[in-house]
């Protein structure tokens, strides 16, 4: 005869190894605060229900309420003969309490216990996500508010395009981390929902109260169909999938934050508490922190592919495979804080190399649209003003000479309206400056674009 807690049907014992195989308690475990919490509710909905007498009920709280605190200090072991989180909780309340400890599962299943952990667990975790990105929003707004004016070159294809505000370039990243904002406040709507009274699969024959619990768990609301209570894994493929769009963004800015501190480039300085050095090359100063952050985007993404895969052909209700749901979960969790905690310090401490910036704007042809749009206010049709600054780049190129360094009189020659004002407009921080459209590179639509998300981040 079985001697597991579900043993009643089973004649003979699995081998210590398949235990091993089967047992979730290696990472559940850290549910385990959590499954206290959930049976705290359910037994307290239990007494207010009649389903349980008061001095059963209160002899279970006393129990698991010995438990949680243990579990705080630290002084709970858990062992894989109980299989999982739960078992071993309820192993342990029965070796405090003796044999009451198993009326606590009266009208509950692990297939509805096991997700409402799941869902507390991360709807515990959420907002801290959320006031993480938040903190580098601030950080990413206070670093463009100093560098509104700051010049750099704009890219695309990875050349130079043209002239931008390097305060504008930091909002772009401030942008994108508003709509991972936006997307794990979504994620938290459907993580609020309570499983728990969903049983097995089936729901229960007992009188329940799931709205109780929901009110004691600090739910919104619960799951309106059983199967799919016990079934949904859709909250955590949700988080998973803003994960991986968090960790592309961080990637891309850690790539370029990577390319920045470059020899070649040397826009931006890293402080020595985000770099390493060489075991041989006693010269370098390597951002590997930067290069950590993107390197765990990809991890994050075997996450998400690892968990769709695991759903893809799952039928109703509850099925083994959703133990596979959790260590990629609780694994991005610890994966995505720390990256956004040391993005934040990194962005904290870094130092702009302003002249540098400016430098490569001075010395390129990213003012050719500038000289373009300038030919066509004289009364060009831009794609003839686009052809001839072409021809003009081209043979700056073989001449070696920019745009600015062209005479006047060769101007004149292209056409006799262009004037002094010219080499105003060809100016980088001119070019800049004028960018007036809405959302664009300008000083004053960069200043705009910051108090806005001043206001945002204070709402």
């Amino acid at each position: 005869m079985s001697t597991k807690l579900w043993g009643g049907r089973f004649q003979e014992e699995s081998a210590s190894w398949v235990n091993d195989f089967g047992a979730s308690i290696n990472f559940d475990q850290l549910m385990a605060d959590e499954d206290v919490e959930g049976s705290l509710a359910h037994v307290k909905m239990l007494g207010k229900t009649g389903i349980l007498p008061d001095s059963d009920v209160q002899q279970i709280i006393v129990g698991l309420e010995g438990i949680q605190s243990d579990l705080h200090a630290g002084k709970i072991e858990f062992s894989t003969v109980n299989e999982d989180v739960h078992m071993n909780i309820e192993s342990i309340l029965t070796d405090r309490i003796g044999p009451v400890a198993g009326k606590l599962h009266t009208a509950r299943s692990r297939n509805d216990q096991v997700a409402t952990d799941f869902h507390l667990y991360l709807k515990n975790r959420l907002p801290k996500i959320i006031d993480e990105i938040g903190m580098v929003q601030s950080t990413l707004v206070k670093l463009a508010e100093e560098n509104v004016e700051t010049i750099m070159p704009g890219y695309t294809h990875l050349q130079h395009a043209q002239p931008i505000s390097y305060g504008h370039y930091l909002m772009a990243y401030y942008q994108m981390l508003k709509r991972d904002k936006e997307r794990f406040t979504f994620n938290e709507e459907h993580t609020d929902m309570l499983p728990l009274g969903a049983a097995a699969l089936a729901g229960t024959t007992f009188p329940i109260d799931r709205q109780f619990v929901a009110r004691e768990l600090g739910f919104s609301k619960v799951y309106a169909n059983s199967l799919d209570a016990v079934s949904d894994r859709d909250f955590a493929l949700e988080f998973l999938s803003n994960a991986s769009i968090l960790m592309m963004h961080l990637s891309r800015f850690c790539e370029e934050l990577s390319m920045w501190v470059s020899y070649e480039f040397n826009y931006i300085e890293l402080s020595d508490a985000f770099t390493t050095g060489s075991s041989i090359m006693p010269q370098k100063k390597n951002p590997d922190m930067a290069e950590l952050i993107r390197g765990k985007s990809g991890r994050v993404y075997g996450h998400l592919m690892g968990l769709l895969a695991t759903m893809k052909s799952l039928p109703l209700a509850y099925n083994k495979d959703l133990q596979e749901d959790k260590e990629g979960t609780f694994d991005t969790i610890k994966t995505i804080l720390p990256s956004l905690k040391v993005l934040n310090g990194m962005l904290k401490s870094l130092k702009v190399n302003k002249d540098k910036m400016h430098a490569a704007v001075e010395n390129d042809f990213s003012n050719a649209t500038e000289l373009a749009d300038y030919l066509a206010t004289k009364g060009i049709p831009f794609r003839e003003a686009h052809k001839i600054v072409g021809e003009l780049v081209l043979k700056g190129i073989q001449n070696h000479q920019n745009l600015q360094d062209i005479s006047l009189t060769d101007y004149k020659k292209i056409n006799p309206k262009i004037d002094q004002q010219v080499y105003e407009v060809l100016k980088p921080t001119i070019a800049v400056e004028r960018r007036h459209s809405e959302g664009g590179t300008g000083f004053d639509q960069v200043k705009k674009q910051i108090e806005l998300a001043k206001v945002e981040l204070n709402q």
